[in-house]
């Protein structure tokens, strides 16, 4: 069930693949009713055809589609037709919020853009996604292309190794995350003066804005990061993984000297508290590899779940590495499946975008 805090809320995208999809899909977990209006011409939004092996060729949705696009409805229009356009415009005059990654002369000759459809509806909040800086460069800017030119991808990986792509699109997500609090700000605004705006982000700043410690290290330090796997260039053991006697793995995160002590108390390794070498957190990152060999030692003499047993209780931050159905066997985060039928009578399963809680006061 959608919640009712933007029950009042008409929003219209014209947004696809993924950041302005999820964009919408937020508002539409918060009750606003979303009006998603793709291109006849196309069949829709790209990714209805975008399949994992084994899903059903002849829906006319994907697994990828659903992920961003439930409690929307679907209106099939010809941009290009002026008939088709005018209707489009009637549902923009009603709008509070439109969200849109049109390219800039795509909009303008679509008569679509922020000035066009502000001078019909002043109060309208218009979102645009765009690829890059500059939102009249109209180059193609996929997610994996971001994380190559804002520098995810040469930190992600092995070392020594070829780049690896985070497995989500995960810039996409970072860009959704930007527009929905510069909407949630102009609406806002609108409050107070009545008037609405043109928002605007672009994928490329939303990746930078979200290198944080990995920019600092280099702005500041001049270390230029590189590729650790899990590790962590700051902290250690953090991010850092050992292999138990039942071949399974286990990863530690400890992030200050009290859980580094609680640590060594519950492996009963009291002598690496002795050791110069790891008795401060600056120490542990400069002799990492030592202190990985030391640790490795003791987790190889027990199972994982019994050294989580023993972790857990204590406070030391450690983790299972979970693949997708050990995660969703979790009752808390079966929680937060939403469904949603298919046209064809299916039922249509996704993770719900908006996840923070409000209590009144």
């Amino acid at each position: 069930m959608k919640d009712a805090l933007f029950s009042d809320l008409k929003v219209v995208e014209f947004a696809s693949v993924l950041a302005g999809p999820a964009v919408g899909m937020f508002f539409a977990e918060l009750g606003a009713e979303v009006v998603k209006i793709e291109n006849k011409t196309t069949a829709g939004d790209i990714t209805r055809g975008w399949k994992i092996p084994g899903e059903d060729p002849s829906s006319p949705i994907s697994t990828y589609f659903c992920s961003v696009n439930w409690g929307k409805r679907h209106l099939f229009l010809d941009l290009n037709d002026p008939n088709d356009r005018s209707m489009a415009l009637q549902y923009t005059d009603a709008a509070d919020v439109v969200i849109v990654n049109f390219k800039p002369s795509s909009a303008r000759r679509l008569g679509l853009d922020a000035a066009a459809l502000r001078a019909r509806n002043p109060r309208l909040i218009y979102a645009q996604i765009s690829g890059w800086a500059d939102p009249e460069d109209e180059r193609p800017a996929f997610d994996v292309v971001l994380q190559a030119e804002a520098g995810f991808l040469h930190m992600t990986g092995e070392p020594n190794r070829p780049p690896v792509k985070m497995p989500v699109a995960l810039i996409d997500l970072l860009a959704a995350h930007q527009l929905k609090e510069g909407i949630l700000v102009a609406l806002w605004q609108r409050e107070r003066t009545g008037q609405g705006c043109e928002v605007s982000v672009s994928l490329y700043e939303s990746a930078i804005a979200s290198l944080a410690n990995q920019a600092t290290n280099w702005l500041m330090a001049g270390w230029a990061p590189q590729r650790m796997g899990t590790q962590h260039p700051n902290i250690a053991p953090y991010g850092d993984l050992y292999t138990c006697a039942d071949g399974k793995q286990l990863l530690l995160a400890v992030g200050t000297e009290r859980q580094f002590e609680c640590l060594c108390r519950c492996l009963s390794a009291l002598h690496l508290l002795e050791n110069s070498d790891f008795q401060t957190n600056a120490a542990r990152v400069q002799h990492r590899q030592a202190l990985n060999e030391a640790l490795q030692t003791i987790f190889s003499q027990k199972n994982l779940d019994d050294w989580l047993e023993i972790l857990h209780p204590s406070g030391v931050p450690c983790a299972q590495i979970r693949d997708m159905p050990a995660v969703f066997t979790q009752p808390e985060v079966q929680a937060l499946v939403l469904e949603e039928p298919a046209p064809n009578g299916s039922l249509t399963q996704r993770v719900r975008t908006a996840v923070f809680r409000m209590k009144p006061g």
